[in-house]
């Protein structure tokens, strides 16, 4: 079946998918974009993702490409017509198309491009198996609140943990505190059980599944803390796992090649697992 791509108001083979040399998120990285989970074909979390996004725009000065009430009818097209059932949605905005120049162009019309694809389905004991990370330096900039697709430094920390035969980076600011992945947020389980996760300010992006897994724990009566923690505490921690759209909640059984507690996924680990999974199929 040939893939489907959505840009700038028509639907196009995904190979026939184009968009202008000067567009602004070609040049200039000037954009933002969401990735949005498919789960037995519905679109999960989507509101949070709706607001997450016009956060962004705002936060650039970035005008809707399309009206907020449209988007959702275009997303559910795209998921449609590439017959998705698991997969993921994504989705990204540019300034649009204008002559190079630092300054903004004086027209607010905004670029839209969408795709979809299929991926394995949710399997909770694939992802109980858990994965390794490394950490590296944070050399981004200061604003991974908005969900910028200027990822460079994300892209090149990555293909660091590849090379070193782990899953995923997590960065380390200039005071020693993990802030998150290079695509996940991070977080430990104390051995006193407590829960933590950097505070959402502008040194990480507040992930959606952080979002929604905040909300689990604390309907579960699970004990959750903000605050940042150091990779040494990392290491010496109960558990630990990181959370995205793509990797659910993933536990980390090794950080630097040094085992996280007995190595293997955390019963807390486990149990936000579950609560997460029940969360998608709710929605589905």
């Amino acid at each position: 079946m040939t893939r489907i791509a959505y840009v700038n108001g028509q639907y196009v083979p995904h190979d026939e998918a184009v968009v202008h040399i000067e567009d602004r998120g070609f040049q200039f990285a000037d954009g933002v974009y969401e990735v949005i989970a498919v789960h037995q074909g519905k679109l999960i979390d989507e509101e949070l993702h709706m607001e997450r996004l016009e956060r962004s725009l705002g936060e650039l000065s970035i005008a809707w490409p399309i009206s907020r009430r449209s988007m959702p009818v275009v997303m559910r097209q795209v998921v449609r017509r590439n017959r998705v059932h698991n997969g993921l949605l994504y989705l990204q905005v540019t300034r649009g198309v204008a002559p190079r120049n630092h300054a903004f162009p004086d027209h607010d019309h905004s670029s839209l491009v969408m795709t979809s694809r299929p991926t394995a389905s949710f399997d909770k004991e694939a992802i109980a198996k858990g994965v390794d990370v490394i950490t590296v330096p944070d050399i981004r900039w200061s604003r991974r609140d908005i969900k910028s697709i200027s990822l460079l430094p994300n892209c090149l920390s990555k293909q660091q943990a590849v090379e070193a035969g782990a899953y995923e980076a997590w960065f380390i600011d200039n005071d020693g505190l993990i802030t998150e992945g290079t695509a996940c947020n991070a977080w430990i389980v104390t051995k006193d059980g407590e829960l933590l996760s950097r505070k959402a300010d502008s040194d990480i992006l507040n992930g959606i599944t952080r979002q929604s897994l905040i909300k689990l724990a604390e309907k579960e009566g699970v004990s959750f803390t903000e605050r940042a923690f150091t990779p040494d505490e990392a290491k010496a921690a109960k558990e630990a796992f990181l959370t995205s759209t793509t990797s659910f909640v993933k536990p980390v059984v090794r950080i630097d090649g040094q085992s996280v507690g007995n190595g293997k996924a955390g019963s807390l680990t486990r149990r936000l697992l579950d609560f997460y999974g029940a969360h998608m199929d709710g929605q589905a």
